[in-house]
């Protein structure tokens, strides 16, 4: 047993779930990891265990789901939490996220896409939660340095200077001054869809401690260009015009999303490459192909076929 394990364990003496029965969950690209501990009557918690050497403290992650909790969104509640040991207890919201049910019931798409859009808006009726990183232009493009460093085929310094200078210049068009909260990890696998609840408590909110300030388009680019499943390009123009509502242009939204999910997929093409090639997590190669077709796909929308020959220029689909 490693001194980690002991920790946790030695913790979990000290309380009321020292004798359930823990069972480790499916890890993501974090150091973070989780347990899903049940106890009798069919109770159930989860332990979430993130060291602060390699996670840092939780307390933006606290923080973050008290916002949502005040609106009425559906975060965990913290049962417990030993901070200085980075241990936390947190309501288990169900075991089915939006991946897992649509396998089993793949003609839900709609329903489900659609009520997560209804968690943004409800998300984005209230000013954030001060603090929070704000992604500026200068800051969404240095953002993307990753890609350059982990997954760029061509290391010219013209051809990185020509890229970001694009991005810049797409940023500071589309959002100047972001004013939204993002809870950034949008996606299926971190939504859980709770089918016995009703409105926006349907949706169970998971790995929102990165949030941060971004544009109102940011985790449907999130949402709808998922690493990890095929959503149906047919939900694109419906989900935009619902989270524009009245209050903002389709049109400029549409253009808004394509740049968002442009600049999140080539920082995740970098995040990717580093995950397997630093980390010796491979099976994050997998994933790079859609990552590709995604950017592809936006760039081709936007009609930025300009910005499109120098990333296919710099960056390679998947390098093992």
């Amino acid at each position: 047993m490693s001194m980690r394990s002991e920790l946790v364990q030695e913790w979990l003496a000290t309380t009321k779930w020292a004798n359930w029965k823990r069972t480790p969950l499916a890890g993501d690209a974090s150091a973070r990891r989780y347990e899903r501990i049940f106890g009798p009557d069919d109770q159930s918690v989860i332990l979430m265990d993130a060291p602060l050497k390699t996670c840092g403290r939780q307390f933006r992650f606290v923080e973050i789901a008290a916002h949502l909790s005040n609106l009425s969104l559906a975060a965990p509640e913290i049962l417990a939490w030993n901070e200085p040991d980075g241990l936390m207890m947190l309501t288990d919201l169900g075991q089915a996220d939006f991946a897992t049910h649509l396998r089993a019931s793949p003609d839900d798409e709609t329903k489900l896409y659609a009520s997560a859009v209804d968690v943004l808006k409800t998300l984005q009726t209230s000013p954030p939660p001060s603090g929070l990183t704000r992604m500026t232009p200068d800051i969404g493009t240095e953002m993307i340095d990753l890609a350059f460093e982990w997954a760029a085929k061509d290391h010219s310094r013209d051809l990185k200077a020509d890229i970001t200078t694009k991005i810049h210049a797409l940023l500071a068009e589309v959002d100047p001054n972001p004013s939204a909260l993002s809870l950034r990890d949008f996606h299926a696998e971190n939504l859980i869809w709770r089918s016995k609840e009703t409105g926006v408590n349907r949706v169970g909110l998971l790995d929102f401690q990165d949030a941060f300030i971004t544009h109102p388009t940011y985790d449907l680019a999130s949402l709808l260009r998922d690493a990890r499943r095929d959503v149906s390009s047919d939900l694109l123009i419906p989900l935009i015009s619902q989270l524009a509502g009245n209050k903002h242009d389709a049109s400029k939204f549409k253009r808004a999303f394509h740049v968002m999910a442009i600049q999140r997929n080539l920082r995740i093409l970098g995040i990717f490459n580093k995950l397997a090639k630093q980390d010796r997590k491979i099976t994050y190669l997998d994933l790079i192909p859609r990552v590709w077709v995604h950017l592809q796909t936006d760039l081709a929308d936007a009609g930025l076929s300009d910005l499109a020959l120098l990333i296919e220029r710099a960056f390679s689909p998947v390098e093992k």
